[in-house]
């Protein structure tokens, strides 16, 4: 056997051989593939499925599909409004803030927790936070509304059991500002206060800016001069408004002193007391404007007409002076220039009580004033109303009213004669103001006239802008006691309107318990501690409402406010008794 024949033998021996399977073992192997085939056409199916789908939703189905996104946009909640004054300028806000709690459980040491917390809210009470910590409950409030460097410092302090929750917080863009207006509200964004409280329902219903009628410049202009003339005087306290005699429209509201929105809770009585609106007050000789108008409006005077004021009044113990005697007969111009006493008894007594009644009604001093804060205080009206009431309240003694009521019924006095409803908020400048008929136009003219000889020759010549023929009237009052009246508490105030041959705003400012000084010769009267504080705001507003200074001693500006006094010592046949 050769070589070759000898190998092939090995080479055959390594070629696999076919292995051919029956039985169990070839039904086995049929069954997997068989498997294998179901398993991958339905993978395949799957596959088309969905490549079929992404191209219906993507191509043929897209402008039919429901947009989930708008649908959640629709109605999202609705927070607290934003609150603004009349020219856009924000005065409230709400702002998300975080407030920080503790579950005491989880809370390792009490006392140190404490410890820590105390270096970042030094204002906490210790004992309090350290039997919060250790309490039963698993949820305590440690501090609401905190400040983000409060929440980054507490949270760097790694103290187990403290969280931080968000919340809305309420902001006050200009603090004690426009405090008494605006007012506060709780920790759970609550009003409490001012327009946060009388508007609380539209605040959370409506999440547009509610507006104001109040003008944060001239707000602060106001403050700034009734800050000056308390200091200057050592008043206990003031208030000043500006009003829209057109549409009763509150362009700027002070009371002094005020307080802080943030901590309002902290804050004293007094310093949260509103005096233009809650406080009631015998407002004075600034009453005179409207024992003058009821009298010329009923016709029972005129501006030729006049009174004896000659002899004080004595009414059971008291006596009726003035505080400047004349010790004649004063024609109607100048009962009003040297502010008798004596002559409007005189004029009221012809007027009658119940006319009186019906007059001082028709200018709002019956009522409360209509103007949208919780703080409102009711006028102190007498009951049984009688003549020596009557009397009294000729020149402003025996009635209560806040000065809104008062500046609301001297706008009424000088625009024509109609009353309109003081408001806090903008009103819509296409729409006629609401209004009532108090006067007639030729009285309320005639009024124009009388206020401003009193500015130009009278007692309120301290209240002279140049320029801005300011009429008004001074106002001092002693203040009413359980024995009487106090000779030596005063509120002293003067009311003016702007310019009289068509006045547009009416300025208010009273002082309570002006003390007098060297300036002022020691008096502490309305003409001089309160005309200036008018004159100086007006001053001021006259620019910023683009209102130029005029001649007043231009022929049709005399015309326009003339006015006949009839010389001292006459007795002319109309002269009412």
């Amino acid at each position: 056997m050769s070589a070759i024949d000898r190998e092939e033998p090995a080479l055959s021996a390594r070629r696999p051989a076919t292995v051919r399977l029956t039985g169990g073992a070839a039904r086995a192997l049929e069954v997997g593939r068989l498997r294998l085939m179901i398993t991958g056409v339905v993978l395949a199916l799957a596959f088309l499925t969905v490549g079929v789908r992404a191209i219906d939703v993507s191509i043929f189905r897209a402008g039919n599909e429901p947009d989930l996104a708008a649908a959640e946009a629709v109605a999202p909640p609705v927070g607290r409004a934003d609150i603004v004054d009349r020219n856009g300028i924000l005065l409230a806000t709400s702002l998300p803030s975080a407030s920080l709690y503790a579950d005491p459980k989880l809370v390792l040491d009490a006392e140190n927790a404490a410890e820590d917390l105390l270096t970042v809210l030094p204002d906490l009470d210790r004992a309090k936070l350290i039997e919060d910590l250790t309490g039963e409950r698993r949820f305590v409030w440690i501090r609401r509304g905190l400040t983000p460097d409060q929440q980054y410092r507490i949270n760097a302090l790694g103290i187990p059991g403290l969280a931080f929750q968000t919340e809305d917080r309420r902001f006050y863009t200009t603090g004690p500002l426009m405090a008494h207006a605006v007012g506060f509200t709780d920790v759970d964004g609550r009003g409490l206060a001012g327009i946060e409280l009388a508007m609380q329902e539209r605040l959370t219903a409506d999440p547009s800016p509610l507006r104001l009628s109040v003008d944060v410049r001239l707000q602060e202009i106001v403050k700034e001069e009734l800050s000056r003339a308390i200091e200057t005087f050592d008043a206990i306290g003031g208030a000043g408004v500006v009003l829209d005699v057109d549409t009763g429209e509150v362009l700027a509201m002070v009371s002094l002193p005020d307080f802080d929105p943030y901590d309002a809770g902290d804050e004293s009585d007094d310093g949260r007391f509103n005096r233009a609106t809650l406080g009631v007050y015998e407002m004075g000789s600034t009453f005179k404007i409207f024992n003058t108008a009821m009298a010329l409006d009923l016709g029972v005077t005129s501006l030729s007409g006049g009174y004896d004021a000659t002899h004080p009044i004595r009414v059971g113990r008291f006596t009726i002076r003035d505080f400047h005697p004349e010790r004649r007969w004063l024609s109607v111009p100048e009962i009003m220039l040297h502010s008798s006493n004596i002559a409007s008894v005189h004029m009221a007594l012809d007027v009658g009580t119940q006319a009186q009644q019906d007059y001082l009604a028709r200018f709002g001093m019956t009522r409360r004033s209509p103007v949208e804060l919780a703080e409102v205080g009711a006028p102190m009206v007498p009951s049984p109303w009688r003549e020596v009431n009557t009397m009294t309240i000729a020149f402003g003694h025996g009635m209560a009213v806040s000065p809104m009521q008062l500046v609301s019924g001297v706008a009424a006095a000088v625009n024509g004669g109609t009353l309109h409803p003081a408001t806090l908020l903008a009103r819509d400048p296409a729409a006629p103001a609401p209004g009532t008929r108090a006067i007639s136009e030729q009285s309320s003219e005639q009024m124009r006239r009388l206020m401003r000889l009193v500015v130009e020759e009278g007692t309120g010549r301290n209240a002279s802008a140049e320029g801005y023929l300011v009429g008004g009237k001074t106002g001092t009052a002693e203040k009413a006691v359980p024995s009487g009246y106090d000779g030596d508490a005063r509120l002293s105030s003067f009311v003016s309107a702007f310019p009289m041959t068509r006045p547009q705003y009416v300025v208010f400012a009273i002082l309570d318990e002006p003390k007098g000084n060297e300036s002022t010769y020691g008096y502490a009267t309305g003409g001089w501690t309160a005309a200036p504080v008018v004159r100086r705001v007006i001053e001021r507003m006259g620019p910023l409402y683009g209102l130029p200074p005029v001649d007043e001693d231009a022929p049709e500006i005399r015309e326009a406010l003339s006015i006949d006094i009839v010389p001292p010592g006459s007795r002319l046949a109309s002269y009412s008794n």
